[in-house]
C-alpha cells in the first residue's frame, strides 16, 4: 500500500505508540546508565545487559514508529511486550518497588488498550488489505 493511502491513526493507536516509543527511549537511557556502573568486577554483567537493553529499546521504537504508520506487523511485538510489562510489574510489588510496579503496569495496560481498541484494530485491519 502507498504511504498516501495509508489510514490515519485514530488517537488511541497514536497515544499507545507513543508510549511505546517512550518505553523504548528509556531503555536507552538505561543502558547508558549501565554502562556508566562499568567497572572490571562486573563489566561482562554491564555490557550485556546494556546490549539487551539497546536491542530492546531500538526494537520497541521501531515498533512505535509502525504503529503511528499504522503498520499491523508492529501490533504482535508490542502487544508481547506489554503482557511481559504487566507480568514484570507483579514481580516488583512491594517495598520500595511498589511505585516502579504500578508505572510499569499502568503503562503496560494503558498500551494494550490503545492498541487493542476497536479504532485501532480497525485501522491496522485496513493497512493490511491488499493492493487491487
Amino acid at each position: 500500500m502507498p504511504a498516501d493511502d495509508r489510514p490515519r491513526p485514530p488517537w488511541p493507536l497514536v497515544v499507545a505508540a507513543g508510549l511505546v516509543g517512550l518505553e523504548g527511549l528509556l531503555l536507552g537511557v538505561l543502558a547508558v546508565i549501565e554502562l556508566s556502573h562499568l567497572h572490571s568486577g562486573r563489566a561482562t554483567l554491564a555490557i550485556t545487559t546494556a546490549l539487551f537493553f539497546v536491542g530492546m529499546g531500538g526494537g520497541l521504537v521501531f515498533c512505535a514508529w509502525g504503529l503511528f504508520r499504522v503498520g499491523s506487523w508492529a501490533r504482535g511485538p508490542v502487544v508481547a511486550t506489554q503482557l511481559i510489562g504487566v507480568l514484570l510489574s507483579f514481580s516488583f510489588w512491594g517495598g520500595e518497588t511498589t511505585a516502579g510496579a504500578v508505572v510499569i503496569l499502568v503503562v503496560s495496560l494503558a498500551v494494550l488498550v490503545g492498541v487493542l481498541h476497536p479504532a485501532s484494530t480497525r485501522a491496522l485491519a485496513a493497512g493490511e488489505e491488499p493492493e487491487q
